[in-house]
């Protein structure tokens, strides 16, 4: 049974990897301050003996004991990451400085959930792990992006000088269940406007592309990418490469969800990428992973959630 402490452990990625970890045996420590985070979604763990809960800020050291460390630590969303964005900055900046001065005191593994993001708005596309981005730093998605920028620097930094054991993985979209409502990322902006027959809102012309992989398949790269041999630190692409136009995701969502919306365009919000896709080449060379799971039926999952949060 290992030690594992997970950090952003009650947000939507976080409390998923809480549910593996705890599945597979270990002792798990999650860690959330609750600012976006949801305690209801690891209640069902709260009972577990495996399982324990610190309500605790990134920004401040941490002592705790640990084998593993995930970091997810910090607001994905752009409504959330662009309300407070020097909070945001903290987070992963100075969050990243303490957890891995803990993994460093403890001689644990440490693994940094980077983004896509860092990518930025890509000159190269489909893009792999060589590509160093187009970022604007002064825009208003740097707090996001440059501060995983930064936390990617550091990760690596400590890996050189303090031979810290790190693990690099840059997550591309991902949805399903315990997404918040209408939380500013886009399947669940739009099956919560369908399930309310609500005018789909859609950002420029609606042909900027992304991709989208289901979080349990997200979850095993996880754990693979942690559990791979030392000396592969990554950074690694962990996403689905299905490509999508927005209009195209509307469409779908529309058709599953039986809803009445009518599809609307709007300005198309600074810096946002007109291209994303992940190669995956390196995931399935070193990890032997890749997504499973479709998007029709990952989509059905997170409606059906959805429609049980909007309804009930």
């Amino acid at each position: 049974m290992a030690k594992v402490l997970v950090t952003g452990g009650a947000g939507f990625l976080g409390s998923h990897l809480c549910d593996a970890l705890v599945r597979t045996g270990n002792a798990v420590l999650c860690v959330d301050s609750l600012v976006t985070g949801n305690k209801e979604n690891i209640d069902h763990l709260l009972s577990l003996p495996n399982f324990e809960f610190m309500r605790h800020d990134v920004t401040l050291p941490l002592s705790a004991e640990a084998e593993q460390i995930y970091n997810l630590a910090c607001p994905a969303s752009p409504i959330h990451y662009q309300s407070d964005p020097v909070q945001t900055m903290k987070t992963s900046v100075q969050g990243a400085i303490n957890m891995l001065d803990l993994a460093r005191r403890t001689g644990a593994r440490f693994f940094q959930a980077s983004t896509s993001e860092v990518y930025g708005d890509p000159e190269e596309h489909p893009q792999d792990e060589s590509y160093w981005g187009r970022v604007n730093p002064i825009g208003t998605r740097a707090c996001y992006n440059e501060g995983k920028r930064c936390a990617e620097t550091l990760c690596f930094d400590y890996h050189r000088q303090h031979g810290t054991e790190i693990k690099v993985a840059r997550i591309f979209n991902t949805y399903g269940p315990r997404m918040r409502p209408n939380d500013g990322r886009v399947v669940s902006n739009f099956i919560f406007q369908a399930l309310h027959n609500h005018p789909i809102t859609i950002y420029g012309d609606g042909m900027q592309t992304r991709s989208f992989c289901y979080v349990d398949d997200l979850m095993a790269g996880f754990l693979k990418m942690m559990n791979s041999p030392s000396d592969f630190t990554g950074p690694v692409n962990l996403g689905n490469p299905g490509e999508y136009a927005m209009l195209e995701l509307a469409e779908k969502v529309i058709s599953l969800t039986h809803s009445k919306s009518k599809i609307i365009f709007t300005s198309l919000p600074a810096d946002d990428p007109r291209k994303r896709r992940p190669d995956i080449t390196l995931a399935k060379a070193k990890l032997a992973w890749e997504p499973k799971i479709c998007l029709d039926d990952g989509l059905r999952e997170t409606i059906d959630y959805l429609r049980k949060v909007v309804y009930e």
